[in-house]
């Protein structure tokens, strides 16, 4: 009798250490979400599919100039494809890995954060032409502002550097640890992977302006119409629509799967999203505060990330697993 009084209590405090945490709000230290590993392709990858190298994971399409650039590894190198048939017209070496890729604007330069190399590599186009700046630990994403300038979120120096002319002119602590950046207006967005949290930065001072928190395990983040981001919540299996000017959640949608790559269609404000889960890429109007789900397709093993031809009418995947690029014409 004595030795059950003392085990009932004592469970139910273990239990409660478990279950109950220390009663704090804040998310556990998880750290970054990361791409599901892919499972065994089950289905034909529809459109054309061609072996480019080893580990393709970072891709861009510029239209101006019909070049479609993809990060490969083994060796580190950015390889510049023909858009129709995939062949590689022209490589360029990396002095390190790079998996996201930006491009700056129509008629480039492709930006390539090189996380490995704490540098971020512009590529002009057509040419090839690079030009290189040394920035934060581990620049994780980038984007260009309308005047030329380059925000780069430094993941692991918890900062946001700004590049102008191929020199870092300031660097604001604040975030910590970046993943994805938009740029809508006056305000830029990031989202902070290790807080689960969306934060907003004063585009011409940086300085902080706003949190809000998203989802389990947020990543990366596209604007679309009306100065929303679209989020890609990896962890937690969801899409949120964020509003940015003032900061708050608009809407969401369950999306099982892992999704982590996400492009916007700058002429429909459509968003694509790959699951790296299942092996799908899945397309969203972005009408309403709620996505609405318009096409399906399947894709190559672990499409980590894609690209999208104004329009919509061409999609490209990078198949990380195999080593392949994915053409989906609709």
């Amino acid at each position: 009798m004595t030795s059950r009084a003392v085990l009932v209590p004592s469970l139910i405090l273990l239990l409660c250490a478990v279950a109950c945490g220390s009663g704090s709000s804040e998310p556990r230290d998880l750290g970054a979400a990361e791409p599901a590993s892919a499972p065994a392709l089950t289905a034909e990858p529809g459109g054309r599919v061609v072996k480019v190298s080893a580990l393709p994971q970072g891709i861009a399409y510029d239209a101006a100039t019909n070049i479609l650039a993809v990060a490969v590894h083994n060796p580190n190198r950015i390889l510049l494809l023909d858009p129709a048939t995939l062949a590689v017209e022209k490589s360029i070496p990396l002095p390190g890995k790079a998996r996201h890729l930006t491009d700056a604007k129509p008629g480039g330069p492709i930006l390539v954060p090189v996380e490995t190399a704490d540098q971020v590599v512009e590529i002009d186009l057509p040419a090839g032409a690079t030009r290189t700046t040394p920035v934060g630990h581990h620049p994780h994403n980038s984007v260009a502002e309308p005047n030329g300038d380059i925000l780069v979120g430094n993941e692991f120096s918890h900062s946001i550097s700004l590049i102008r002319d191929g020199t870092v002119v300031t660097t604001v602590p604040g975030v910590r640890q970046p993943g994805g950046l938009v740029v809508d207006g006056d305000v830029v967005g990031a989202v902070d992977v290790h807080d689960f949290a969306v934060e907003t930065f004063d585009r011409a001072t940086l300085k902080r302006l706003n949190e809000v928190k998203v989802g389990a395990g947020p990543t990366h983040g596209v604007m679309t119409t009306d100065h929303r981001m679209v989020v890609a919540d990896t962890r937690g299996g969801k899409l949120f629509v964020v509003g940015l000017s003032p900061l708050k959640v608009l809407g969401s949608y369950e999306l099982p799967g892992s999704p982590y790559g996400i492009i916007d269609d700058p002429e429909t404000g459509d968003v694509w999203v790959t699951l790296t889960g299942r092996n799908k890429l899945i397309g969203f109007s972005l009408a309403g505060n709620t996505p609405r789900k318009f096409a399906e397709y399947d894709t190559v093993r672990q499409p980590d990330t894609v690209a999208v031809s104004p329009g919509g009418h061409t999609l490209w995947l990078t198949g990380t697993k195999d080593g392949v690029v994915q053409r989906i014409s609709r």
